[in-house]
């Protein structure tokens, strides 16, 4: 069995290379021929494309795009398969557990697919069942084309266009959790319970006592899809009210609770009995305390056009994979800023303005957290599918009419925040003294050191070192010339055309020093002249 298993890697694994050969991927990546080669390569691939056409702040724009491209072409699994899945989740035969199975699958998708059935208490529902040996299959394939990667020198062909170590990783954490059912059924039960108390939001139900890592069975929603615009005015619904709510909900879920849906489109949202009905949990996203505070700033400093605090935010929210010289990346937000000067919140075109801001954090190589980048591409989607109910909603709009915790808080968090640092003002005050002498203390011994990173400097400091070195060359070629010029003087044996022996090497030494470091100087000016 190990044996027919290693030889199927071994398969899979020429394979790849072959894929990857047949594109010359050492000659470097284009979009289409990347988005060919994930096709080609088959559904893990796919998937790692699907995922990373969120990461804006990774790939660039026009990646991005053409992987929205990628769809996974994949055959529903036999009737047979999906029994098998089941009756090995439940220890007993799928009749058991339900009265009826539609065999017909509703969809299908690289990681599962959903059925249509009904429990024994009368209750109708989806269930999802999950690919046997999937988790395996993606598994190889990730080793794989780590392999591949080594083996072909992938990641410098690839550096200019993506890290592909963190690409890998971040695709093969992302799959874990969603190939993990029982993490989706509790951001379901999560987001459920968040809105109880909500009159116009609800998800589905999540029957837990038939759901496992590999199953998942939840309320089927029947409700109509909020797309379908003439069957909601049918039904007496108005598009725009539901456009303002769906605004203002998904506004509550960043600011309010950090736990949002992080794929919006119209597909996973349903209007049942005046209510929004959010479906498939499987992508969530979540920001911490510190996220969702600099998120606020952001939205205030966009309004009042600060220029800095943006150019801060982003440095404080995201990971810098280089030096970033601050006063560049600052003038390119300040140009950024320039076309939004003229304009109210209500005017302001969100997609296009994350759009930008990702176009530069890609620049600088600055790579947002994925809490942020996942909340900045669902707010694209989210975006549009507003539109489509009501072309005149705006979030920005939504926002600021809804919710103005954006740019204010109560004044029972303004105390709370004025406690907590006057707090820590007086415990770093107590500090001031014990810290001041210690610093007198190792300046006194000779050991105090100040640590500078100069951005930008790396040039000049090169330059610098370049002259030191030609220097230190010069003062041994004058070394020897003198040394072996007294040495001439002497009568030391042996003697090469009447040379002492060691004059004679410290000459020939110092001539060949001399050449070297004349072409060095040569060429390095004829170089400079080309640029």
């Amino acid at each position: 069995m190990a044996r027919k298993n290693s030889s199927n890697n071994n398969t899979r694994f020429l394979q790849i290379v072959s894929i990857l050969r047949k594109y010359k991927v050492n000659e470097g990546l284009d979009p289409v021929k990347l988005r060919n080669i994930l096709e080609e390569l088959g559904p893990t691939f796919v998937k790692i494309g699907q995922i990373l056409s969120n990461r804006q702040d990774i790939f660039s724009e026009r990646y991005c795009r053409e992987l929205m491209k990628l769809r996974s072409n994949v055959k529903p699994m036999p009737i047979e398969t999906v029994r098998k899945v089941l009756e090995e989740a439940y220890h007993k035969p799928w009749d058991e557990v339900f009265t009826s199975f539609d065999e017909e699958p509703l969809g299908a998708a690289s990681i599962a697919q959903v059925h249509a059935a009904t429990l024994p208490t009368g209750e109708s529902v989806v269930v999802k069942v999950q690919r046997p040996g999937i988790y395996e299959t993606m598994e190889r394939d990730v080793k794989l084309l780590r392999r591949a990667a080594r083996v072909m020198n992938l990641s410098d062909a690839v550096s200019s266009v993506v890290d592909l170590d963190m690409v890998i990783d971040e695709f093969w954490e992302t799959a874990k959790e969603e190939m993990d059912f029982t993490i989706e059924a509790v951001f379901a039960q999560r987001f459920k319970q968040a809105y109880k108390d909500c009159k116009f939001i609800d998800a589905p139900i999540i029957y837990t006592d038939y759901s496992t890592k590999y199953v998942l069975v939840m309320e089927y929603v029947d409700g109509l899809e909020i797309n379908n615009h003439m069957a909601l005015e049918q039904a007496g619904y108005d598009c725009k009210e539901i456009a303002d709510k769906l605004a203002y909900n998904y506004i509550t879920q960043i600011i309010d609770k950090g736990f949002f849906h992080a794929d919006p489109h119209s597909g996973n949202l349903r209007i049942r009995n005046h209510q929004i009905v959010w479906i498939d949990f499987g992508m969530m996203g979540t920001l911490d305390a510190k996220e969702r505070e600099v998120m606020r700033e952001v939205v205030k400093a966009v309004g009042t056009k600060d220029v800095l605090t943006i150019t801060d935010c982003i440095l404080t929210l995201g990971n810098c994979q280089k030096e970033i010289d601050y006063m560049q990346l600052m003038w390119e937000i300040e140009q950024f800023m320039l076309q939004y000067v003229d304009q109210s919140f209500e005017e302001i075109d969100i997609a296009k303005m994350i759009q930008e801001v990702f176009a530069i954090c890609h620049k600088y190589r600055i790579q947002l957290p994925k809490g942020v980048s996942m909340l900045a591409r669902s707010m694209m989607t989210m975006e549009g599918t507003l539109m489509d109910l009501d072309p005149q909603c705006n979030i920005m709009k939504i926002a600021m009419t809804h919710k103005d915790s954006w740019r204010t808080v109560s004044t029972k968090d303004v105390l709370e925040k004025g406690v907590k640092k006057g707090a820590r003002i007086t415990m770093k005050t107590m500090d001031l003294p014990v810290q001041t002498s210690d610093l007198l203390r190792l300046a006194e011994r000779g050991r105090l050191k100040l640590n500078l990173n100069v951005m930008g400097s790396a040039e000049p400091i090169a330059k610098v070192d370049r002259m030191v070195n030609r220097l230190i060359v010069c003062i041994l070629i004058a070394a020897l010339l003198i040394g072996s010029s007294l040495l001439c003087m002497t009568n030391m044996e042996p003697r090469i055309l009447g040379i002492p022996a060691i004059g004679f090497l410290g000459f020939m030494i110092a001539f060949a020093m001399s050449i070297w470091l004349f072409v060095k100087m040569l060429f390095l000016h004829r170089r400079n002249k080309m640029f």
